[in-house]
């Protein structure tokens, strides 16, 4: 895919041609004995056929249509295809929903997706191979369900604003896998083969992440300022009387595939400066033919570290020694300076015990780069779990050079009126919690820059002063950072009180402690999995049949021995307490006891000793 830096220039008519490039957005799937052929159904001569047998792809003809199919359905477009040991595999959206438009084009979440089997290789396969592919269609299964999946028929949605604004004449005409930016393509490994045969209108770039409508009418009565936001994920209007500005909010965030992984198994950064957890987040304001976007971004601590479970609630943190490693952390802020501007680092780790060694590690490696601004903030220390206003402290330090990066605003005829000159770059350890609340933060400092700009507010107005409308505000970035830690560590985010309503409460402490065991049984015993399904999806892993297997394992196997290791112990402690209950009436009760319990002791020594043995961890990948 090519690369859309490249492609820029200072027009400003933001891609916009004669005509803008449309999908194909329903299509019908009929199924063979031998094939499977995908086609529009507004433009029925247009589509493509697909081998069951070695999946070959041919465009449509007359004969695709000479016999009946087995079966017909509909699907809303095809993800792409790939290749694993015993042939093709062909990925359809077999539901989505319609959650709103952005620059007025309608977007759509991915709800489900199927895999179709399109080779027969698998019955001269041997056993390995069987087992094999087995795996891989299990890793397929888990990525059907990948969540926070969105794209749109008509418009580019990888693209901030700002970027899309300046692309070269008539860029928006190109086919929209053409417009967008690779680094937050989801499925960009897997359009090859349709790119290959130019089905330029079946082809969908998705983006993982997040994208809240929320439609705003803000009216003024008596000096009162009134708002009807929609619900998370949905969009709808309201009639209102008296109504003066009607205001649309939109969040994006896009995460970048470079280091696509889970919260444990995609840590900090890999030699090309790649870091975990990269996402890019546009906060979008449109009114009167009025657009502004709010851009930051978030992402793991640029150095080569990582923290591999071992079933302890904090496993070990170790940072990597490596020759690279400045040269890592200035590629990474090399880059981000290219793409965005002066760039402020804000990390929000503690400064005690394992997490401050390794703020202290990001420390002096930035001190090396002389043109960004670096700034260390302990979040807990400061904050505590309930002080969400002293992130006034942070913005205090930030605020002169926070005004002069701004925001990007431009008018109803595409004239650009501000630039965005810089980006603030957040992040804490996951870069889920703490970075949500910081971002949230920023967010609203901007947006009351954003509205008063625009003439929404007054120049003594701020969005915190409309108590209602402020919630449903911070609601909606809480709702953002629950979608984003789904993706990385598989539960809500952690704080999510501090962003609804700047304190926590009990409701939020059981439910942060429910998230936090959740994250540590995922982490613990289903992450691996997840990890080799990103990296065969992503195309990380790639598929070499002459090659040996990756799931010949040595030692333990975690999903073999774990379940016996549990019920040794589970059986140990109960049966030592219940002879330790009878020891006072027989000597020989209490040398039973004393026997089990050395059982259950060895067990734990075993199990503590092989944490890591035990735990669910990737095949396919190493770490960097």
């Amino acid at each position: 895919m090519e690369e859309v830096v490249e492609m820029e220039s200072e027009s400003n008519d933001g891609g916009g041609g004669a005509r803008s490039f449309k999908l194909y957005d329903k299509l019908e799937l009929q199924e063979f004995h031998h094939k499977f052929v995908i086609k529009s159904l507004q433009s029925p001569t247009r589509g493509f056929s697909i081998s069951r047998l070695d999946g070959n792809i041919e465009p449509l003809d007359a004969d695709s249509c000479s016999s009946r199919p087995s079966k017909i359905s509909t699907i809303y477009g095809v993800v792409g295809t790939i290749r694993l040991l015993a042939g093709t595999y062909i990925i359809v959206i077999t539901s989505q929903k319609e959650v709103g438009h952005f620059l007025g084009f309608p977007v759509f979440r991915v709800m489900s997706m199927k895999f179709l089997s399109c080779n027969e290789a698998l019955k001269q396969s041997n056993s390995q191979e069987k087992k094999d592919e087995a795996y891989f269609l299990s890793l397929l299964k888990t990525v059907e369900s990948t969540p926070g999946l969105y794209y749109s028929y008509e418009t580019d949605v990888t693209l901030n604003l700002q970027r899309r604004w300046k692309l070269a004449e008539g860029w928006a005409a190109k086919p929209i896998w053409k417009q967008a930016d690779p680094r937050f393509v989801w499925n960009k490994n897997l359009l090859d083969e349709l790119i290959e045969h130019k089905l330029d209108e079946f082809i969908i770039p998705i983006i993982q992440g997040n994208i809240l409508l929320c439609l705003k009418s803000l009216y003024k009565c008596c000096n009162l300022y009134f708002c009807v936001v929609c619900g998370f994920l949905s969009f709808q209007t309201a009639q209102l009387k008296l109504k003066e500005s009607p205001v649309t909010l939109t969040l994006i965030s896009r995460r970048c595939t470079r280091r696509l992984g889970t919260r444990m198994w995609r840590r900090g950064a890999n030699l090309e400066g790649d870091v975990a957890n990269f996402i890019e987040t546009e906060q979008l304001v449109e009114t009167n033919g009025l657009s502004s976007s709010f851009m930051q971004i978030r992402g793991s601590i640029p150095l080569l570290w990582e923290q591999i479970v071992d079933l302890s609630y904090k496993p070990q943190l170790k940072i990597i020694n490596h020759e690279q490693t400045s040269e890592v952390v200035e590629r990474h802020f090399h880059d981000l300076t290219q793409r965005y501007g002066d760039t402020i680092a804000l990390d929000l780790c503690d400064k005690k015990g394992p997490e401050g060694q390794l703020s202290a590690a990001y420390a002096s490696e930035m001190e090396k780069l002389a043109d960004v601004r670096y700034i260390s903030f302990d979040f807990h220390n400061v904050c505590g779990n309930s002080n969400f206003d002293n992130l006034q402290v942070l913005f205090d330090q930030i605020s002169e050079e926070f005004e002069k990066q701004g925001y990007f605003l431009m008018d109803a005829e595409g004239k650009i009126l501000v630039e965005q000159k810089g980006i603030i770059r957040s992040n804490c350890i996951d870069c889920l919690d703490r970075t949500n609340v910081t971002q949230s933060y920023l967010a609203q400092k901007s947006l009351n820059l954003q509205l008063q700009k625009i003439g929404v507010l007054d120049s003594s107005d701020c969005i915190s002063t409309f108590g209602e409308d402020y919630v449903k505000f911070k609601t909606c970035w809480a709702e953002q950072g629950d979608e984003l830690s789904l993706e990385y560590a598989g539960t809500h985010a952690l704080k999510g009180d501090l962003v609804r309503y700047g304190k926590q409460t009990l409701g939020g402490l059981i439910k942060d402690g429910m998230s936090a065991l959740s994250r540590y049984y995922l982490n613990n015993f289903h992450d691996g999995i997840r990890q080799d399904a990103m990296d065969l999806v992503s195309g990380r892993y790639t598929i070499n049949r002459n090659g040996p297997s990756p799931f010949q394992l040595n030692g333990f196997e975690s999903l073999s021995y774990l379940p016996v290791a549990s019920a040794l112990l589970v059986g140990g402690l109960t049966l030592t307490s219940f002879t330790f209950q009878q020891a006072g009436r027989h000597a020989q009760q209490f040398m039973s006891s004393v026997l089990w319990a050395g059982v259950a002791a060895g067990v734990m020594a075993v199990v503590k000793a092989n944490g890591r043995q035990f735990c669910s961890r990737p095949r396919l990948c190493g770490l960097l």
